[in-house]
């Protein structure tokens, strides 16, 4: 309990902090906070603010946010009432209150409708584009999502509760209480928790055939489920059962696609024999022993982590064709990997399991080095200490939820302090930050404005591709800009709501489409923007922040008046004929602009030299870990290559050089290709019992 009363303070700290800094109320500042983790979570496409209370034919209505437009979502019409309370202490709250809130979105949706309601909202506010999209989205929704979210404590169930049906559509509650909340920001899974119970909930419990010998690292069975089940499991559930990290674009649109949907039209019988099936975790299972043999009756976190376009085409032919699915079967590998161990191995699953498309490294675990080297960045590159100030500080990048809350945790009192002190939190940032920080600069605000989760896929696949055609751009100037990009975004989200021409809203899409602004008006005078002095200001520089706040007025203008025939700001912000009528705005920006800027090849030098000093101190490390491994557990390595011949001789010469420690000394060149080459040993399965301690391989040994 003293663990979410501490919380509760942190966040009512957080919220009081960004309204008094950006001047927006706290109600807005929890709605942004915790609709993040939502996006993030994959409860919502994305979320769009409404600010919306009043009555209609006697009842009251009431709409806090919107999840986009349903049929850019799989038909889910999601929903949000929003619940701050200010205050140290938790408030609790009981399934009345819950219900009197629900209550309220019901009433939105179906005043909604009513096209004498939907008259009397002011034209362009964020109400009339949450009601357009309900009345015009209408046929195709699939499922109506009630989202309740607040700080307050609710002690029932909270999880995708079936609540009835509207017009045939299933409604489902679904409470973010503030435990709810704490669960998912300190568990460290990549997923909030998902319970199947196969046989109470979705029919019956599923055959099993044990894959694994007794006393085996992980338990895993080959099952079979039917396409029925499988859909059922996936309408109540959707995107989050699919492995957060490879949640791309599951919507049965390709060939393959459309050829599992033909299968299952028109030979479901086949499907078995047709499809490569299903991989699937699950941190534990209960499993029982019939006459008829193994059957699972629960999952716990079942993630499907590859077959994701497999589980949606099912889905979708529950609507088209539902009969025939009681005659599809779908074979599936589950694995049972305990929460502690998924981060490590579940990637692996997911990378070597058969699926109709290939899985790349762009899908992005939270281990993809990517992450890895911009974690490790994160936390040894101190920034300059900020105006004002003489204390140095670190970019607190967490690549895995949880790291930030469970390492302040683990500390002192005084440890905290100091902690806190050289991490503070405004320098925190998740991946969805830099993807979103990252695409608003290569200038992709209309792919930002699309949410948290399809702005991230958009980013993994081009950063992907970069890093497999050389991850040498990726190196400490490169971090170093990204945490300058992240100052700017904060910048304009702090002082946009601040000044006289902001229209009350919408200032998400207003600071991805300013920055984009700037960056495309940059490059029109072969300039880029001076990151490096942002860097070392740990600030933004009077000239830049005018720049930017010219930028954002024009975006305002633009993002405001939608185009002929669009309806909805939100759905405007989202469309790439948004950013090419803004990029096409002539803007003034002052003679005091070009301050701001570098030409590219001054900005192209700043990194030559950023990357031959890292390549020093790389090897220095290298060198120094090897000498720390001892010769011995190199000559082990060595040999266990020989055995399975997976060295050159050049690289077995290196070896051997590392293994005559400590009578000669290896080079720094022969430590780095001596760590990569352990890499190698260890993704082909190599273990040493002996290494102590274990080598850490670092990105930098790589780079070079």
């Amino acid at each position: 309990m003293d663990e979410l009363i501490e919380f509760n303070r942190s966040v009512v700290g957080e919220v009081t902090a960004e309204a008094s800094a950006s001047g927006i109320s706290q109600a807005d500042a929890f709605f942004e906070r915790m609709a993040a983790l939502l996006e993030a979570e994959g409860e919502i496409a994305t979320a769009d603010r409404v600010t919306f209370l009043a009555s209609s034919q006697g009842k009251t209505v009431r709409l806090d946010g919107i999840g986009g437009d349903p049929r850019e979502s799989e038909g889910i019409l999601s929903v949000i009432v929003s619940d701050f309370h200010d205050g140290d202490a938790a408030v609790k709250i009981n399934a009345s209150d819950a219900k009197k809130a629900f209550g309220h979105l019901i009433n939105f949706v179906a005043a909604a409708r009513r096209a004498a309601f939907r008259e009397d909202l002011i034209e362009g506010s964020a109400e009339a584009g949450a009601a357009s999209i309900i009345t015009s989205a209408w046929s195709s929704i699939t499922k109506i999502k009630l989202i309740l979210m607040t700080n307050a404590t609710y002690s029932a169930r909270t999880d995708a509760v079936l609540a009835g049906k509207i017009d045939g559509i299933p409604v489902t509650y679904n409470i973010w209480d503030l435990t709810r909340f704490h669960r998912y920001e300190t568990s460290g899974h990549a997923r909030e928790k998902i319970i199947v119970n196969f046989r109470e909930d979705f029919g019956a419990s599923i055959p099993a055939l044990a894959a694994s010998s007794s006393g085996e690292h992980l338990d895993s069975y080959l099952v079979v489920i039917s396409g029925h089940q499988l859909a059922e499991i996936y309408e109540k559930w959707g995107a989050r059962l699919l492995e957060s990290n490879v949640r791309s674009f599951l919507q049965a649109r390709g060939a393959v696609n459309r050829g599992i949907r033909d299968t299952i039209k028109d030979e479901p019988a086949m499907f078995f024999s047709y499809n490569n099936g299903l991989s699937a975790t699950a941190d534990s299972v209960e499993v029982e022993k019939t006459s008829d043999g193994l059957r699972i009756v629960s999952a716990t976190n079942l993630q499907v982590v590859n077959g994701g376009q497999t589980t949606a085409s099912l889905h979708a032919a529950r609507k088209i064709s539902p009969e025939t699915l009681e005659q599809v079967h779908v074979q599936m590998k589950l694995t049972v990997v305990p929460s502690d161990a998924s981060e490590e191995v579940v990637p692996f699953i997911s990378k070597y399991a058969n699926s109709q498309n290939k899985v790349s490294a762009a899908d992005f675990f939270s281990n993809h080095p990517f992450h890895m080297r911009m974690e490790e960045y994160s936390r040894r590159v101190l920034a300059p200490a900020a105006e004002g100030t003489n204390r140095e500080t670190k970019w607190f990048y967490e690549r895995a939820r949880g790291q930030y809350l469970v390492e302040r945790a683990k500390k002192s009192q005084a440890e905290r302090r100091r902690f806190d002190l050289e991490n503070p939190k405004p320098q925190y940032f998740v991946k969805t930050d830099l993807a979103k920080v990252e695409m608003s600069f290569r200038m992709r605000p209309d792919t930002v404005s699309k949410g948290a989760q399809k702005n991230f896929g958009e980013f993994a696949q081009m950063i992907g591709a970069e890093w497999n055609r050389s991850d040498k751009k990726f190196d400490e100037t490169w971090y170093r800009r990204l945490v300058s990009k992240l100052i700017i975004f904060r910048y304009l989200e702090k002082t946009i709501p601040k000044q006289p021409w902001y229209p009350g809203g919408y200032r998400a899409n207003i600071v991805t489409y300013s920055i984009a602004k700037l960056v495309s008006d940059a490059d029109e005078r072969d300039h880029v923007i001076d990151l490096d002095a942002v860097w070392r200001r740990q600030s933004v520089s009077r000239d830049l922040g005018d720049a930017l706040l010219i930028a954002a007025e024009a975006a305002v203008e633009v993002i405001t008046h939608p185009e002929a025939g669009v309806n909805n700001i939100t759905e405007w912000g989202k469309k790439q004929a948004c950013w090419a009528t803004l990029q096409r705005a002539e803007i003034d920006y002052g003679p005091e602009f070009i301050n701001c800027l570098v030409e590219p090849e001054q900005a192209r030098a700043v990194q030559r030299d950023g990357r031959r000093e890292e390549a020093v101190i790389s090897g220095i490390e290298a060198q120094t870990s090897v000498i720390e491994a001892g010769g011995e557990f190199w000559n082990r390595l060595r040999e266990w290559g020989g055995g399975k011949r997976i060295f050159s001789p050049k690289e077995d010469g290196i070896l051997k050089a590392c293994g005559l420690f400590p009578s000669k000394l290896p080079s720094e060149k022969q430590s780095v290709i001596a760590l990569d080459l352990l890499e190698r040993a260890r993704e082909e399965g190599y273990v040493d019992e002996d290494e102590s301690p274990r080598i850490r391989i670092s990105s930098l040994s790589r780079q070079h």
